[in-house]
């Protein structure tokens, strides 16, 4: 290349490169919020299907911690419910006839009455006429305690079912929302505690750009406005993108360092988010990406 051309070349270098600084009024990264699943449950991971760039829907199951000693208690325990309620059949059955008897023992204490006021019944009969109305009303009492006591133990049964029934829900391991997983921690057959990482994953249909603008740059930028966004396609050539302010920080802060030179070290600034759909998925949580303040639409759209 000769040394005209060569000195064009750079300028034109250098013309493409101030009209990118001179266009852009904001720089920053995309991020996303990133969510890390952790166990609900001690075991041994049976399953797990949370691969690296794995699309997950939400509420999707996508693994499993070993429950085979929880089955195996909840199987006694409704064992254990089961007789409990049959004990309670019995009792019941025993206490309606306790009280066919009871009712048949008064009656006979209201006749050997009438009789022994009419002195055609002795006194040893009244007796036992009203010791069999005591006996069976004693009989009754226990049985409708002996129901009681059963009808909590049902309950605690019940209630340690619930927990069981929870134990085992936070045994399947599920995805919170829709999203990609980012990074897979776990690999089944190991054994993890409650709180264990399992995976990340992050929603990346939308990404944000969180950029940052000058106090004298806030006056053109609300709540809603779509402003336009570029991102670097390889080469020295952009792509246009738009995004939607969705957050204005209330406070400045100080040049964040990622995108700090030594004279802005001292330069305070706000943090605005923008909501850039990744439509392609070309975008990536850290991308970076430059501003235009000069709105594609209006905000109120």
């Amino acid at each position: 290349m000769t040394i005209p051309r060569l000195v064009l070349t750079l300028g034109a270098l250098a013309l493409a490169t101030a009209c990118r600084k001179e266009t852009a009024d904001a720089f920053g990264n995309f991020e996303a919020t990133e969510v890390t699943v952790a166990a609900e449950a001690s075991g041994r991971v049976l399953r797990l299907e949370a691969s690296e760039g794995t699309r997950l829907e939400s509420m999707a199951e996508v693994g499993v911690v070993d429950t085979t000693a929880l089955v195996l208690q909840r199987g006694e325990l409704v064992a254990r419910r089961e007789a409990a309620r049959a004990h309670t059949r019995e009792v019941d059955a025993n206490a309606a006839a306790l009280e066919t008897q009871r009712a048949i023992a008064e009656r006979e204490l209201e006749r050997t009455r009438r009789l022994l006021t009419a002195q055609a019944a002795t006194a040893q009969q009244g007796d036992r006429a009203e010791r069999d109305v005591r006996v069976l009303r004693d009989q009754l009492q226990g049985a409708q305690a002996t129901r009681t006591t059963i009808g909590r133990e049902v309950a605690a049964i019940d209630a340690q079912l619930a927990t069981l029934d929870d134990r085992l829900r936070r045994s399947r391991i599920v995805a919170p929302a829709s999203g990609t997983v980012l990074a897979q921690y776990v690999e089944p057959g190991e054994f993890v505690q409650i709180g264990t990482p399992l995976f990340k994953m992050a929603s990346l249909d939308t990404l944000v750009l969180r950029a940052y603008l000058s106090g004298a740059q806030l006056a053109q930028v609300a709540l809603g406005q779509v402003l336009t966004v570029r991102v670097d396609a390889g080469g020295d050539s952009l792509r246009t993108v738009q995004g939607r302010v969705t957050w204005i920080s209330p406070t400045a802060e100080f040049t964040p360092t990622p995108i700090q030179t030594r004279e802005e070290r001292t330069v305070q600034v706000y943090a605005v988010k923008l909501a850039v759909p990744n439509v392609d998925g070309r975008l990536r949580i850290g991308m970076p990406a430059e501003v235009t303040l000069a709105s594609s639409n209006p905000a109120s759209k």
